[in-house]
């Protein structure tokens, strides 16, 4: 357990960064170390892949340490981490969408056969429900829901205004309404 002193004199983010932009490995090694857990879970959230999420870590690090410089501080730097690792899913998604065979509708049908219908003795799978959705609904569902952020924070992160985040949530949640309803009467 860290001492009250420890904590108070605990580097900022924004130092941290400035540190790390001016070379400071150590600097860094500081942020990784206060963001990646968080940013492990979120990815994998929005993967459902371990191995995928950690390559998408690796990679939001990477991108953060080569534009170190050009961050201004106009948003956290936790929310600035996962801008960067956001658009890594979605580089992610990009890539499997061309390699996949399947089509999202037929994924659709593979999960609802996962879910058993009115049945409430099993528990319901939410990465499975999730990960039918389209990637721009996964991911304000992802953020609000699991992560809870607020609309401020999701737009922040995914660089979209608040009302599209409404919106795109407002459509999520309806979709997974309409996917499954079957299993909730």
């Amino acid at each position: 357990m860290q001492s009250e002193e420890s904590i108070n004199l605990r580097i900022s983010d924004l130092e941290l960064v400035r540190k790390a932009g001016q070379g400071e490995d150590t600097a860094f090694h500081e942020l990784v170390d206060r963001y990646a857990n968080d940013l492990f879970r979120l990815a994998y959230s929005l993967t459902g892949n371990a191995d995928d999420a950690e390559d998408i870590l690796q990679e939001t690090f990477l991108g953060a340490f080569e534009h170190l410089r050009s961050f201004k501080g106009r948003s956290s730097v936790k929310t600035w981490l996962i801008r960067i690792l956001v658009k890594q899913v979605a580089k992610y998604h990009r890539y499997w969408r061309i390699r996949k065979t399947k089509s999202i509708d037929e994924v659709s049908e593979s999960a609802k056969a996962v879910l058993p219908a009115r049945n409430h003795e099993f528990r319901m799978d939410i990465n499975t429900m999730i990960s039918t959705l389209s990637p721009h609904h996964r991911e304000v569902i992802i953020l609000r829901e699991l992560q809870g952020f607020s609309y401020k924070e999701i737009a922040e992160a995914l660089g979209i205004a608040p009302g599209t985040v409404e919106s795109r949530l407002f459509r999520a949640r309806q979709d997974l309404k309409e996917r499954f309803k079957g299993y909730f009467s």
